[in-house]
């Protein structure tokens, strides 16, 4: 019985060796996923400023300046053109129309927390554009599908002819 059970689990070993070696094989350079590149931002080239955080805080929150505005001007950064261009074009609301990425952070309560927050965000802006999107190969759809269709449509009129007025005679 020892026996059975263990020339069981190899042939599940060989079996899903066998098929991670094939999904290895079709993993080509052609379907390759673009990996995300992370793009180096100067800092000088942010420019960061402590402003008053609105909202509840107690008496606290009009004394000390703990959210952060942070500005970044695309067109005149040393990002790469086609990032810059893809920055540019982007329908994003804190991108205002002289190019420049306004960036609030307030969500802490420390001045740390908050710049960290808006870097944070700023850099996945930025490498949320970095990342080019693979072209679709258009595809037809199988006979069978297509077949499949075509019975319901067949069918579904025929339910909407059996609704119709026969006709007085």
């Amino acid at each position: 019985m020892i026996y059975f059970t263990n020339t069981l689990r190899s042939y599940y070993n060989f079996w899903t060796r066998r098929k991670a070696l094939i999904q290895k094989a079709k993993f080509n350079c052609k379907t390759m996923p673009t990996l995300r590149t992370r793009i180096a931002i100067p800092p000088d080239e942010i420019e960061i400023t402590a402003i008053r955080a609105q909202g509840a805080g107690g008496q606290n929150v009009n004394k000390v300046a703990n959210a952060v505005h942070l500005r970044f001007a695309i067109a005149a950064s040393s990002l790469p053109d086609e990032i810059r261009e893809r920055l540019l074009k982007l329908g994003d609301q804190r991108i205002s129309k002289e190019g420049v990425v306004v960036i609030k952070a307030q969500e802490f309560r420390s001045l740390e927390k908050n710049r960290a927050e808006a870097l944070r965000r700023l850099q996945a802006l930025v490498d949320s554009v970095a990342v080019t999107a693979r072209k679709r190969r258009p595809t037809k759809p199988t006979r069978g599908s297509v077949a499949k269709r075509l019975e319901y449509k067949r069918r579904h009129a025929q339910v909407k002819a059996g609704r119709r007025s026969q006709g007085i005679e």
